[in-house]
């Protein structure tokens, strides 16, 4: 149902202006459709919205703005929405009520054409990573971010959170990606700067600055990025170890031995067997382990020989096939979901420097059973815990069933404990509206009001995603 099928286009003046402006076809405002834009993945977030409108250029992006504003509403930049710490959706209340509007970008996903020269490439921000990636690979070329979500994730999503995912120890997160961006700031300006000069010092650097600041300074509608050489996967190892301080050991060797590590992944017993019984899979070896070190190495097949000179590798299957390792990958990029269909997690996205890795992970569950006690006066049964993630780049991603959703004392725990360690309660997804309380545990307050400075110069009036990064 559009704005005008809801009645609603004749007598609120916002609703009116945002058809005029999009087609009323693209303002959705029918409480069915809107509930796809209003919940985040996890489900553990939501709010209410007047309408989700879905502009289909720049150009309709900055009219939306300033109709938004001349209105007095907030507008939430929404992606893929496969977020998880209720950055892309509105807010439950707060002082905006139902004067929100969720700004899809998925209809700006038009992909420009390959240039060889400079290995880059224009992408609309609604474009997703599996689509962009097929359109690299069909150039010969790679982009160098690759996650479980690609299928929905969107680029000006990933470029908002700065996003890593599982070649991070390769190429880098989003930010390394990023060489120009197309954004629309909160006064319905358009800046644009697509060139991808790889020699150019002319002031700030806006693709820069809106990289990792989930909406909060502008509506990125653009991007230019920046493509590799194609690479091979040449050799995919699922190897059997005794926990994660052997995990952390075995990847500093295999980086050692073979400098075409690509991706190095922690899983434990109990999230393989989870996985095992959602999905049918069999066991990956023939004696179960503690835990799991998947690593991905690209190159010749001759990288399995060097695999196999570790001496601390006990146990592992090896796959120089597509088939074979996608079967190895499946237990890794099958985790999440799995999770998700026994129970709504709390998810914590942290990193610790590796040498505390070890450390954190012994402390991490009396922790948290500690704070579901606290948080339950010992009622509730004990919850599950689930650790997995890019132990190359010291982060984990610490899953919790058990404690009410909308309970946030395991989650503050988990952050606080990875603070405690030298580590920061943000490594990939963002800090978006669960974690905005929680900055100071990674941030000064110095750079906290450096921030604020930003948000306030470029947003004035906190129309865009009032509530999510910065401390209320």
């Amino acid at each position: 149902m559009t704005a005008a099928d809801a009645g609603l286009s004749g007598t609120n003046g916002l609703l009116r202006d945002l058809a005029r402006e999009v087609g009323d076809e693209h303002v959705l405002a029918d409480p069915d459709l809107l509930a796809g834009y209003t919940t985040d993945w996890t489900r553990r977030y939501t709010g209410g919205a007047l309408c989700a409108v879905r502009p289909g250029s720049p150009s309709q992006v900055a009219a939306v703005l300033r109709a938004c504003a001349g209105h007095g509403a907030a507008v939430v930049p929404q992606g893929g929405n496969t977020g998880l710490v209720g950055g892309s959706v509105p807010p439950g209340g707060g002082r905006h009520g139902h004067g929100v509007v969720v700004l899809s970008t998925r209809r700006l996903r038009d992909l420009g054409p390959v240039d060889p020269l400079a290995a880059q490439v224009t992408a609309g921000a609604g474009a997703t990573i599996a689509d962009l990636r097929a359109h690299a690979a069909a150039a010969g070329l790679a982009y160098g971010v690759n996650l479980a979500s690609r299928e929905s994730a969107t680029v000006g999503g990933t470029i908002a959170t700065n996003a890593g995912g599982i070649n991070t120890i390769r190429y880098g997160a989003t930010r390394s990606q990023l060489l120009g961006i197309e954004a629309v700031l909160a006064d319905g300006s358009i800046v644009s700067r697509l060139s991808g000069l790889a020699a150019d010092n002319a002031g700030y650097d806006l693709a820069q600055l809106l990289a990792g600041s989930e909406g909060t300074l502008a509506v990125i509608t653009a991007a230019r990025l920046r493509l590799w050489p194609a690479e091979t996967a040449a050799v995919t190892m699922l190897a059997g170890v005794d926990g994660i301080a052997a995990a952390a050991a075995l990847h500093a060797e295999i980086r050692a031995l073979a400098p075409g590590l690509r991706a190095a992944e922690y899983i434990e017993a109990s999230g393989v067997e989870l996985v095992r019984e959602l999905a049918g899979l069999p066991a990956p070896l023939s004696r179960a382990a503690p835990a799991y070190l998947l690593a991905e190495l690209s190159g010749s097949a001759d990288e399995a020989e060097r695999l196999a000179a570790i001496p601390s590798l006990a146990e592992a299957a090896v796959a120089i096939d597509a088939a074979g390792r996608a079967a190895l990958w499946a237990y890794r990029e099958r985790l999440t979901e799995a999770i998700s269909a026994i129970g709504i997690p709390h998810k914590m996205d942290v990193a610790v420097p590796l040498a505390r890795i070890a450390p954190f992970r012994a402390e991490l569950d009396p922790a948290v059973r500690a704070a579901a006690v606290n948080a339950t006066g010992g009622v509730a049964p004990a919850p599950q815990v689930f650790v997995f993630g890019h132990i190359g780049a010291g982060n984990l991603h610490v899953n919790v069933l058990g404690p009410d959703p909308d309970d946030g004392t395991v989650d503050e725990t988990v952050m606080r404990l990875a603070a405690a360690h030298g580590g920061t309660i943000s490594a990939e997804h963002g800090i978006g509206r669960a974690k905005a309380g929680l900055l100071h545990l990674s941030r000064s307050p110095s750079e906290i009001a450096a921030m604020r400075a930003v948000k306030t110069a470029l947003d004035p009036g906190d129309l865009l995603n009032p509530g999510v990064l910065l401390p209320g």
